[in-house]
């Protein structure tokens, strides 16, 4: 947040409970005192209960001063929600064994941490102009997509451009990749800034 120079946050959405996926929940006191309020968290039952565990302090009735001030919200992959006028549709991914959530945002797809995607939630990605997609590496991998595997969706789905997310340190360097991926697919990067279409 600091080097992209990340002055507000309306919200955090939740995509699952894994630690590289919301450890980063106590860093939003700064926004919480620069911003006045406490910060809206959206996620399923689920994640929200495994985050009262992880953050048992944050939602202490006798709060220590300073702890992050947490709005949590409910949702599902069976309705859409809005933020601050921007719908979400929540799109069901497996992590291995594990359902958790991608989101559609008008013609832009988040997804991370997919290895298998049913054709009911596939079909709520139809049709959109930018999907950033898992690949973890060039191997099979129990839980999430390998490179292949995340073009082969790619292919299907058909979006005007793709970006490649969540990437092992086994994928080798983006120069090299980037080279050899097709002409509208990258690797995604820090910091990277995408604009889209609500």
């Amino acid at each position: 947040m600091l080097r992209a120079g990340v002055r507000h946050l309306d919200a955090v959405i939740l995509t699952h409970e894994h630690n590289d996926h919301m450890i980063g929940v106590d860093d939003v006191r700064p926004f919480n005192f620069k911003q006045k309020e406490e910060m809206p968290i959206y996620a399923t039952e689920r994640v929200q209960k495994d985050l009262r565990l992880r953050f048992e302090y944050v939602f202490s009735e006798k709060k220590y001063p300073g702890t992050p001030s947490l709005g949590l919200h409910t949702i599902s992959k069976n309705e859409s929600f809005e933020i601050k006028g921007v719908k979400f549709i929540p799109i069901e991914v497996m992590h291995g064994n594990l359902p958790i959530l991608g989101f559609r945002i008008g013609n832009f797809t988040y997804i991370t941490d997919a290895r298998t995607i049913a054709p009911e939630e596939m079909a709520k990605i139809e049709g959109t102009n930018i999907l950033i997609l898992n690949a973890l590496h060039y191997y099979e991998h129990y839980s999430h997509l390998n490179v292949p595997q995340a073009l082969d969706i790619i292919e299907r789905l058909k979006p005007e451009q793709a970006f490649l997310t969540h990437m092992s340190h086994q994928m080798g360097l983006a120069a090299e990749i980037n080279k050899i991926l097709p002409i509208d697919v990258k690797l995604a990067y820090d910091q990277q800034v995408i604009e889209i279409d609500e």
